[in-house]
């Protein structure tokens, strides 16, 4: 057994805006905060996994229109060319700095299989109403929205592709409103990465496990409904 990682092809901000795309988690503000984050910036991703800031107060946050809205919301912005879809699967190195302390992650796909079968571990419950808010934005979007982080035991090789790859021009490179640094760069050849993590016996959730949990709902919902998907 070992962690499968797949490329992807992204949905991802175009260069020139991705600076005002970018927006914090969606369960770290807010309606209120949220709301006055994205004030008079359209392009902000809180729209999207924040879309009840867009709808009446009195529409409550897990109504059905605020997952219409979300769909709503991310169309716009792939029509309006502020999201862009890669034209083939990709691979990204993703760099975050605050404070002086940075980590860099490989950003990719991995199995909702290994999820289920303890391949990728978890350390803590959810609750159901979590998990049934991210299920159905996953499935309202077609799209998972915001990332989950996983931590593993070290490896030298992945450690020199990463090396080598960050010595490259980054796509994005920007900081954000709350300090926070923002750098990812391409990975010009998905394959080396993708034979370094199969020998990575197994990953943990570091962040992210309702969201994990929730990923694993939408599949086994969309198996049901698309055996053949």
């Amino acid at each position: 057994m070992a962690v499968r990682l797949n490329p992807f092809r992204a949905l991802r901000p175009d260069p020139k805006v991705a600076a005002r795309v970018a927006s914090p988690p969606y369960d770290v503000v807010s309606r209120g905060e949220a709301a006055e984050l994205a004030k008079d910036n359209p392009l902000s991703f809180l729209h999207i996994v924040r879309s009840d800031i867009d709808l009446p107060e009195a529409v409550e946050p897990h109504d059905a229109r605020v997952y219409l809205k979300a769909r709503e919301n991310l169309d716009r912005l792939v029509r309006r060319g502020a999201l862009l879809r890669d034209p083939r699967p990709s691979l990204y190195l993703y760099r975050l700095i605050m404070d002086g302390r940075g980590q860099v992650g490989v950003v990719g796909c991995v199995h909702v299989g290994d999820y289920e079968g303890g391949v990728i571990k978890k350390h803590e419950t959810t609750r159901p109403d979590k998990e049934d808010d991210r299920t159905r934005h996953i499935l309202a979007l077609d799209a998972h929205a915001e990332p989950v982080l996983l931590a593993h035991h070290g490896s030298a090789e992945i450690d020199r592709l990463t090396t080598a790859a960050m010595e490259t021009p980054p796509l994005y490179d920007f900081t954000a409103a709350g300090g926070v640094r923002h750098t990812v760069w391409p990975v010009a050849d998905p394959a080396p990465y993708v034979d370094a993590f199969g020998a990575v016996p197994c990953a943990y959730v570091a962040d992210g496990h309702h969201r994990s949990a929730s990923a694993g709902r939408a599949a086994r919902q969309r198996r049901v409904e698309d055996p053949g998907r």
